[in-house]
């Protein structure tokens, strides 16, 4: 009877914290929303999270919906993709290929510095500094013999702190407005519930799809519902709620991978942690500053484009603060399979310089 006691009240106490994190984080995100805080409806559930995983709550956000969430955040990208802006992003190649570049020496300065003063392992600092593909980073540092935990933790504060620098940026500069189609379409008439149900059959697919590729669940998506919106099959059509939700949910997983054992473990680490990603956002900034002038953007454009990651994360400032989603989707996805393709290479020789400190 004690048992079943014991199990009734941890159920009790598991729907309880949810029905507390779900009241706590729309609260949070609608305050942020009125003080015009850029991607609010993800930061509050965010912040939400972290505190309430830090503060001892069992609760995680289950990976099927954060996928999902994802997914969502391709098909809406896929709606603002028009075939003019495909078009300039093609003529933007050199920009791009030469931006890529850029990062990625940015953060192989980090990591050098990581390893240098800060104490970390070599390949540890070099998957931990990675700009982009948290989950792919921790996945591969793992199979290369770096502590995926320390990994994970460096990935997700890298990520948490370019949410909150990308909105308080957006803050201060404001909306954009570049122009493009409106994103979100509200939902009306027999003709809009056919696309938001073909809409669906596409994020089904792609998020099935997704497996099968790094960062697949939100490009996969975008790609297929970009290609059927051009061939004209599709519509794609996201009602307000249904993204809000998906905000939500990619703030809330993000936030609740991190909790008291977490911490504890990679504690001596956390100072150079954040000093490590604070200086690679500044260090991308300042390179974005170059980007838009060769460009001719707006320097919010260019500035959320070159932040390291996350591409989930930063699409959906993007889209709140009417930045050019074309252009930040476009310098993140090549950003992110470099990282993916010369991330053993890079790691390794990091930690060269972990070895002759040691020496």
């Amino acid at each position: 009877m004690k048992i079943i006691n014991k199990i009734s009240q941890s159920k009790y106490a598991v729907v309880g914290q949810w029905l507390f994190f779900i009241v706590l984080a729309a609260l949070s995100g609608w305050f942020l929303e009125k003080v015009a805080m850029p991607a609010a409806l993800l930061l509050g559930p965010m912040l939400c999270a972290i505190t309430m995983g830090v503060l001892g709550v069992k609760i995680r956000m289950p990976k099927v919906c954060f996928k999902y969430s994802q997914g969502i955040i391709g098909c809406l990208i896929a709606h603002a993709m028009t075939l003019p802006i495909l078009i300039e992003i093609l003529g933007m190649w050199d920009v791009m290929l030469v931006t890529t570049v850029v990062t990625l020496l940015l953060s192989v300065l980090v990591g050098i510095l990581s390893v240098r003063y800060g104490g970390l392992p070599g390949s540890t600092a070099a998957w931990g500094t990675s700009p982009g593909g948290a989950a792919t980073m921790v996945a591969m540092a793992e199979d290369y013999g770096a502590d995926a935990r320390v990994v994970a933790t460096m990935q997700y504060i890298r990520v948490i702190c370019v949410v909150l620098m990308a909105a308080l940026v957006s803050h201060i500069l404001g909306d954009v407005h570049v122009p493009q189609e409106e994103t979100i379409v509200v939902m009306q008439g027999s003709q809009t519930a056919v696309h938001f149900f073909l809409t669906l059959i596409v994020l089904l697919v792609g998020v099935y799809l997704g497996r099968f590729m790094p960062a697949g669940f939100l490009l996969i998506p975008m790609l297929l519902g970009t290609l059927l919106q051009l061939l004209g099959y599709v519509h794609i059509v996201i009602p307000h709620w249904l993204v809000a939700i998906a905000y939500g949910v990619i703030g809330a997983y993000i936030g609740f991978r991190f909790d008291r054992e977490t911490l504890r473990y990679v504690m001596y680490a956390m100072p150079i942690m954040f000093a490590a990603s604070m200086l690679l956002i500044i260090l991308c900034g300042v390179s974005a500053l170059f980007i838009s002038w060769w460009l001719g953007v707006d320097y919010l454009s260019a500035y959320l484009a070159t932040s390291p990651g996350g591409l989930d994360s930063l699409s959906v400032v993007a889209i709140d603060v009417h930045a050019d989603i074309g252009l930040v989707m476009a310098m993140q996805t090549l950003r992110l399979f470099a990282v993916i393709l010369t991330g053993p290479m890079l790691s390794k020789y990091i930690a060269r310089f972990a070895v002759e400190k040691a020496s």
